[in-house]
């Protein structure tokens, strides 16, 4: 393990991506990033992340906002739940006096699941936990050669070295070790269980659930009305068309009526509109 533990690490000081989100260890600044990078490629979250901390630099600024306005600056970036789920933490921090810094303390917080929270304990405050998103699931996974857990991830974190063991992970994961793996670029070809097997079948990765298909979805649905509310307010009779489902009347209440059970949108005098 030491060997592979090295070899990362070594590899890492040379490739590690210069992103904005590493130059800060306010732990605000890393939800931001975290929540927003959830299913949204890094190309488009730089200039989001950017805008949004310059607008709501801290809990307390996002706090005293209305959802309204965290949503308007949301755009872009789709599943607009999260904005919500952000909005919510900041509140939660400011109510309790400041960010936890346990895993207790962190999943407590509205809308942060295992995973973000460890996020924010390794890359805010710099703990020795491994953070598991799909990229490290799959570098770890190939590395040992069979699914990695938790428990073991945890166990292969460098002492002290928790924040540069992460980042490299996740490095390798979206530079190196893809679903197509260029194992001739890997720094840990030579430690990989799954490597030095040739390769053989299956692959130890263990890989998510295809997502649904987005076009004709709920979601786009859900997209398409929020985008309509950030500019004005709307009439009931108005929602099919906002949603794109001009014919399906039934669908697009029931779309909105979820909305409103979330938080996302508020009914008033016969009208809809964000919070």
């Amino acid at each position: 393990m030491s060997a592979l533990q090295s070899a990362l690490l070594g590899w890492a000081e040379r490739a590690r991506r210069d992103l904005p989100w590493r130059r800060t260890r306010d732990p605000w600044a890393v939800l931001v990033s975290e929540v927003m990078l959830q299913q949204t490629q890094v190309v488009r979250v730089i200039p989001r992340y950017e805008a949004f901390l310059g607008r709501f630099p801290t809990p307390a600024a996002c706090a005293a906002a209305p959802l309204a306005e965290v949503v308007r600056l949301w755009a872009g970036l789709g599943y607009n739940r999260r904005a919500l789920s952000l909005h919510r933490a900041a509140r939660a921090v400011v109510d309790g006096g400041g960010f936890p810094d346990t895993l207790a303390g962190l999943s407590a917080l509205p809308g942060l699941g295992p995973y973000t929270a460890r996020a924010v304990l390794a890359f805010a405050f710099e703990r020795d936990v491994a953070v598991l998103d799909a990229n490290a699931r799959r570098v770890l996974s190939r590395a040992l050669g069979a699914a990695v857990t938790q428990e073991a991830a945890d166990a292969l974190v460098p002492r002290g070295l928790g924040w540069a063991w992460n980042q490299g992970v996740l490095d390798l994961g979206a530079l190196v070790c893809r679903p197509r793996p260029r194992c001739h670029a890997c720094p840990l070809a030579g430690a990989c269980a799954w490597h030095r097997s040739g390769r053989e079948p299956p692959d130890p990765w263990p890989r998510r659930r295809p997502q649904t298909r987005f076009h004709g979805s709920d979601r786009q649905g859900r997209g398409r009305l929020v985008a309509v509310l950030r500019e004005r307010s709307l009439a009931w009779e108005e929602v099919p068309t906002a949603t794109g489902w001009p014919d399906d009347p039934d669908r697009a209440e029931a779309v909105a009526r979820a909305l409103i059970a979330e938080g996302l949108v508020v009914a008033e005098g016969g009208r809809l509109r964000l919070p």
